[in-house]
């Protein structure tokens, strides 16, 4: 997964040193019920990735299981556009702001708030944050061994 000081950030970001909850670690998995208010670490992008704008991005990892190849929270930005690759996959609900996402192809994906879109490993173009926005993220990321 793309981090802060990446060559290209994503806009989930998972912050060094975030926990998240793992209900496999107990005898007795349990259900993990998602905050949406929380307001998590900063996840900025990477400022050489930055296009325009001063983007302010928090995400917040509430739950990840013990290899961390799966995880999900709530991300949040301020306007802004920026360059990403994705090195994972990425299932999304926006639930609030607007959202521009175009490929290196030159296709572009506009969501607002209520849509789900999948980004999937090896997407590479710009997110644009329109309206300030907040998510929902389920990120699956394979790791190299």
């Amino acid at each position: 997964m793309s981090r802060p000081g990446a060559d290209l950030s994503g806009p989930h970001l998972f912050p060094p040193g975030a926990q998240a909850y793992d209900s496999e670690m107990s005898d007795h998995p349990k259900i993990v019920v998602l905050d949406r208010l929380q307001t998590g670490e900063s996840a900025n992008p990477a400022p050489e990735n930055i296009l325009a704008g001063i983007p302010r991005a928090r995400a917040s990892n509430q739950y990840a299981e013990r290899t961390q190849q799966f995880y999900c929270g709530i991300w949040t930005s301020t306007s802004g556009k920026w360059r990403v690759r994705y090195t994972e996959h990425e299932f999304c609900v926006l639930i609030e702001g607007r959202v521009r996402i175009e490929s290196v192809t030159g296709e572009r994906t506009e969501l607002r708030a209520g849509d789900a879109f999948v980004v999937p490993a090896g997407f590479e173009g710009i997110w644009e944050v329109s309206e300030p926005c907040k998510k929902w993220y389920a990120i699956f990321e394979v790791k190299q061994s």
